[in-house]
């Protein structure tokens, strides 16, 4: 098994293929100062080895005080049960995905498409509107509300080293009726994570992003499909 990616020193890739269960999407540690923040939980299958991935890059249970999931769906969302009651931190997530997350929707979340069932989850802070900002150690996290994959995706927005980090999952979707996916907000979307310019993107499935012309470039390939 591989061990952590370090994106930069105060953010790792800990969950996701060759990291933890083959199902998983891509789970980030934000370390800042002490405490950190979890994005996205993976399926749930691979608890153990997320677990030891966060381990290794010097980060105690006791430390992290968020569990911020980008949406709803399942190899995202399914392993936030597990982790809310091992870690007694917070689930937090926005109103338009919450529902679906609390009370076990197996299709909307996409968990029928695994052949699984998602563990339903209490959602503790129920993000709403554009833009919130969470604080972690007297530093911001941005929470953004990118609709379209799913109708409350968010993208995450730190500064790390000089660098803006944007956590955008599922930037290349699928887009489905079934998800309630809208074409119209995921274009605006994409459009909107352009215009942040960001440095490096952290993405559920592609990888890592860096350079603001990498980044861009890959958010313009989905634009174009898209449209």
């Amino acid at each position: 098994m591989l061990r952590p990616i370090t994106i930069t020193r105060e953010i790792f890739q800990v969950g996701g293929y060759g990291l933890t269960a083959p199902e998983d999407a891509a789970a980030y540690l934000i370390h800042f100062d002490g405490q950190a923040a979890l994005v996205d939980a993976g399926t749930g299958r691979g608890q153990k080895q997320l677990l030891d991935q966060i381990a290794k890059t010097g980060v105690r249970p006791e430390q992290i005080v968020y569990v911020l999931l980008t949406h709803c769906h399942y190899d995202h969302s399914g392993g936030a049960s597990g982790l809310r009651d091992y870690l007694g931190c917070p689930v937090i997530a926005h109103e338009l995905d919450a529902d679906f997350v609390e009370r076990g929707d197996n299709e909307v979340t996409a968990a029928s498409w695994y052949g699984a069932k998602l563990l339903p989850c209490p959602i503790d802070r129920r993000l709403s509107g554009a833009r919130n900002i969470l604080t972690l150690n007297e530093r911001s996290i941005t929470a953004l509300h990118i609709p379209g994959h799913s109708p409350g995706s968010l993208a995450f927005l730190v500064e790390s080293e000089g660098q803006t980090v944007l956590f955008a999952q599922d930037v290349h979707g699928p887009l489905d009726e079934r998800l309630r996916s809208n074409q119209a907000d995921y274009v605006a979307s994409l459009h909107q994570m352009l215009a942040l310019d960001a440095d490096i993107l952290c993405e559920g499935h592609y990888g890592v992003f860096r350079g603001r012309a990498t980044v861009a470039d890959f958010l313009r390939s989905f634009l174009e499909y898209a449209c």
